[in-house]
């Protein structure tokens, strides 16, 4: 396990370094990149990865960068930070805001990242210490909110060698010093589903010479919801909402064609992974008692973050090692979608909240997705500190397992 002087260490590191990292957080808030066009952001990033001699790869879509720190054949851990930012307007007014009209670090992004590098520069410190017990693989991801850079990073290789992964996440919900942890679920699924319904179209005088695809396409709209609730298990926390319905145009002309576009949340990875074909299924049945005909569109969009439960108490050991016991606060279940979540499709791993709410007495709470957002900046440091021990904790956990199986092989 890590040495019993890490927090006095990272607390030594911080105090020549936080300065530094609150200035390099400033710099990415004032010029926020949207997704797949994070070309300054990702050469900052390069640039001081290289001074502290790393040596980071680009990402084969030219922004975004994976980064080892350590070598030899111990386990691997990667630590995920996102660098893109939302494309909306900054409106705080700060030294700091946004110098690109219609971008912001809306979402904490530029916190995640800081959070990263300043991880990396402590963990490299560390292996020329000989202090690591493996390697660690920063990835400094592109494109999570629109979403797929997840998936560039997986099909790139990131995950090659990679034993379990971690990230934070930014939370205004948390004062800042506080991580928020959750077992299971911790963001939703969320998909788009497009529901076309053709036929012949006719005159409303003679319904029963054609397909009413007006009625048809109404009984979509509320038998598949209804339909749902009993064929998915009802703590899967399934949910089917239409935000557009039409069709027609004349209040005497049964139309040849409509549609409806919803979205569908999901809680569970099970009922997410089963949801394409349950729904197809029932679209099928229900159109069919009408005579039209269905073209069923589904969109993924991510699915749920599972956090894996030793994961998620290693973020927990490395949070009372760092912050004190206090420090972990109990988060729940977001319907929003992270794409963190296709890491853990394939390894094991946890997505931990950050508080970022400044525990000054009345101080507004800054929601995330709005011009406004804005952090107590001390979330950076914390962050780092968490990051840091949480990485040393899962390289000397799975050192000792690999030494267990070689003596239990031994033996």
């Amino acid at each position: 396990m890590p040495g019993r002087d890490l927090r006095e260490q990272l607390t030594a590191f911080l105090a020549r370094r936080e300065r530094e990292f609150v200035e390099f957080r400033r710099d990415l808030h004032m010029h926020p990149e949207l997704a797949f066009a994070e070309h300054r952001t990702t050469q900052r990033l390069a640039d001081r990865l290289r001074a502290a001699g790393l040596a980071p790869r680009a990402l084969p879509q030219g922004t975004g960068l994976v980064c080892d720190v350590g070598s030899g054949d111990g386990p691997m851990v990667a630590l995920r930070g996102d660098i893109d930012a939302l494309p909306l307007t900054d409106e705080k007014d700060v030294p700091y805001r946004s110098t690109v009209p219609g971008a912001a670090h809306a979402c904490g992004h530029d916190v995640h990242t800081t959070v990263l590098l300043g991880t990396g520069l402590f963990l490299a410190q560390q292996a020329r210490a000989g202090a690591l017990p493996g390697r660690v693989r920063l990835i400094f991801q592109p494109a999570e909110e629109l979403p797929g850079g997840a998936r560039e990073v997986i099909d790139a290789g990131g995950l090659d060698g990679v034993d379990r992964i971690f990230a934070l996440h930014c939370d205004p919900r948390l004062l800042a010093g506080q991580v928020g942890l959750r077992v299971g679920p911790i963001t939703a699924a969320c998909d788009q589903l497009v529901v076309r319904l053709s036929g012949p179209g006719g005159h409303t005088a003679r319904p029963h010479l054609t397909a009413d695809l007006v009625y048809a396409l109404g009984k979509v709209v509320t038998e598949l919801p209804a339909a749902l609730s009993r064929r998915v298990d009802p703590r899967a926390g399934f949910s089917l909402v239409w935000g557009r319905v039409s069709a027609g145009s004349a209040p005497n002309a049964i139309p040849d064609d409509g549609v409806a576009e919803g979205t569908i949340r999901c809680l569970n990875d099970d009922a997410w992974h089963a949801a394409p074909d349950i729904i197809g299924e029932l679209v099928t049945s229900t159109v069919a008692a009408y005579g039209a005909t269905a073209e069923i569109d589904y969109r993924r969009g991510v699915p749920p973050t599972v956090n894996e439960a030793t994961s998620v108490q290693m973020l927990r050991d490395a949070c009372a090692q760092t912050l004190g016991p206090e420090s972990v606060a109990s988060t729940p279940q977001s319907l929003g979608g992270e794409d963190f979540a296709w890491y853990l499709e394939h390894v094991p791993g946890a997505l931990a909240r950050l508080g970022t709410h400044s525990p000054t007495s009345g101080a507004p709470m800054l929601d995330l997705h709005r011009g406004t957002f804005d952090v107590d900046e001390r979330a950076i440091g914390h962050g780092i500190q968490v990051m840091a021990a949480t990485a040393l904790t899962a390289l000397w956990e799975g050192a000792r397992a690999d030494r267990d199986a070689v003596d239990a092989a031994l033996a």
